[in-house]
């Protein structure tokens, strides 16, 4: 595999500088470009098409969900690395929404950021350990407090199984792929798995991968 290509985006030029020397003190890294805000993120990501991009959620004109959500409707293959103070899942459910495949805090992104590309690079999500710890405390009070009981064991084998790759951020048709299955088959199995566990989207998938320790 060829060096991975990011992309900074930042509005604070200390914070992009000190991202830059994090980065290249891998070898297999290379920094193709910054943004100080987020259309400078949408514009100069259409332009380099790096492999990832790291973006800070709050930033001037365009905060950075957005501009995720737009350079991953103009890219697909592109990887949004996002950094964030916020921990609540609010944020994290907007961003993966968005398209983000990983989402850092900043305390954290000195220890974290090298593994969050290497798993995004390989097309797989990385969310802080932090993230993943708040994600499960969250559930387990929400059934508490609904007195509601996990549905996961209501889930086929076949079900826990396409469960696991949507959350990866496989998509149908790699799913179909893996499994050796048609695209019509495992768009059933996604929609009974959402409907035993009360799912809506791809996004509420991977916090639930998260909280039950399916996905790291």
């Amino acid at each position: 595999m060829s060096a991975t290509r990011i992309l900074v985006a930042d509005d604070h030029g200390v914070v992009r500088k000190g991202l830059r020397l994090m980065l290249e003190q891998d070898p297999d890294t290379k920094v193709v470009g910054e943004a100080a805000d987020g259309r400078e993120a949408v514009r100069l990501a259409e332009e380099l098409q790096p492999d990832i991009v790291i973006m800070d959620i709050s930033m001037p004109g365009l905060n950075g969900i957005e501009a995720t959500s737009q350079i991953i409707k103009r890219s697909p293959d592109i990887g949004v690395i996002v950094l964030s103070m916020h921990s609540d899942v609010g944020y994290i459910l907007r961003t993966l929404t968005a398209g983000a495949k990983g989402y850092l805090l900043k305390e954290s992104a000195e220890n974290d950021l090298h593994a969050a590309v290497r798993s995004v690079r390989k097309g797989k999500r990385f969310l802080s350990a932090a993230i993943a710890h708040s994600l499960l405390d969250d559930y387990v009070n929400q059934l508490r407090q609904k007195g509601m009981e996990d549905s996961y064991e209501l889930l086929t084998e076949r079900e826990k199984e396409v469960l696991q790759l949507l959350a990866e951020g496989k998509s149908n048709k790699e799913v179909a792929g893996l499994l050796n299955l048609s695209v019509y088959t495992v768009e059933t199995h996604r929609t009974n798995l959402m409907q035993k566990l009360n799912l809506h989207n791809t996004a509420e998938i991977v916090l639930y991968a998260v909280r039950k320790n399916i996905i790291h």
